[in-house]
């Protein structure tokens, strides 16, 4: 069924997202802290990106790949004075602790702690997402790259990046100061934003999620998360793969939006005529009629194409969170 979030409290929160602020609470999502000596090298090792080069204050968006380049989850790394922490989709908290941990050999100085239930998440997004961060007494974040960030009062870390395509932060704080901080943020004038709403938004500006987009059928060239892979990084986990096509240019689909005029099924074919060329991965109601995400050949096209899914017509259109070029 596709997610419908326009009604009620968040038909105030989703134009807040875009126009003015909103908070999220994604408390649910996991939390993983890796400590010890070998601790960047280890994840530099585990993912897409170049954690190396990563100094104390900065944090990127790195992809945790199967050995054959298949996506296992989109995760956020923030390197601190000694630990790095590791922000995972919820349904990937287990998992990864345990994938990770599998990597670990015996002369490893690496350490992983389950940190999700002793800490909360909060995300701030929208354009005046700056003035509440400045009213938190965060302002020295303001301006700095995505992924970037500071402790606040010592315990409270507030980094660049809301974990969509549009502009703000995200807060990792002790679970004991939660309440206080939500309150603090929604007095200072933050729209309070659903799971539901997230999610909705998540599918808008194509932001891949597991089970949907992130499974053992996609790599994540045909994502579109080239701003997570480093090309230059050396070995680790699924690369040889992920070299080679880029190299040959052998990227066969791609994630697109599409935008469709009914109802469909998440999993139903997208089709040419009778050609199938891909598959419906989310599926999301909007004033104007339904948007999905998709996978499609790349041979079959891409913006401004006309495809069927189920009984509906749709447009492929691009989503921001994803590019199917090189930066």
């Amino acid at each position: 069924m596709p997610t419908s979030a326009l009604d009620g409290q968040d038909a105030i929160a989703i134009p807040a997202a875009t126009a003015g602020v909103a908070v999220c609470d994604r408390s649910a999502w996991g939390r993983i802290r890796v400590t010890d000596a070998d601790r960047i090298r280890f994840l530099h090792n585990q993912s897409t990106n170049d954690l190396q080069s990563l100094k104390p204050g900065q944090g990127c968006d790195s992809v945790m790949l199967t050995s054959t380049a298949r996506t296992i989850d989109l995760v956020t790394a923030y390197v601190l004075d000694d630990a790095v922490l590791l922000l995972v989709s919820p349904s990937r908290r287990e998992y990864l602790i345990q994938w990770l941990d599998r990597y670990i050999f015996f002369a490893d100085q690496v350490q992983l702690s389950d940190v999700t239930d002793e800490t909360a998440t909060f995300s701030l997004i929208g354009p005046e997402s700056d003035a509440v961060v400045k009213k938190l007494g965060a302002g020295a974040i303001i301006g700095q790259p995505h992924g970037n960030h500071l402790l606040l009062d010592g315990n409270i870390i507030i980094a660049v990046g809301s974990g969509l395509a549009e502009p703000g932060y995200t807060l990792v704080l002790p679970v004991s100061e939660k309440e206080k901080v939500w309150q603090q943020i929604l007095e200072l004038g933050a729209v309070e934003l659903s799971d539901r709403a997230w999610e909705h938004l998540r599918i808008l500006q194509g932001r891949p999620a597991p089970d949907a987009e992130l499974t053992d059928d996609y790599n994540p060239l045909e994502v579109g998360l080239w701003q997570t892979i480093s090309f230059n990084k050396g070995c680790y986990i699924g690369q040889e793969t992920i070299a080679r096509l880029n190299t040959y240019k052998g990227v066969r689909q791609y994630l697109w939006g599409i935008r469709l005029n009914n109802p469909v099924e998440i999993g139903d074919t997208i089709k040419i005529g009778d050609e199938k060329v891909g598959k419906l991965t989310s599926l999301t109601t909007t004033p104007d009629g339904y948007f999905g995400l998709g996978y499609i050949k790349s041979k079959a096209g891409g913006v401004g194409l006309k495809v069927q899914v189920g009984n509906a017509e749709g447009e492929v259109v691009p989503v921001p969170f994803v590019s199917h070029e090189y930066p």
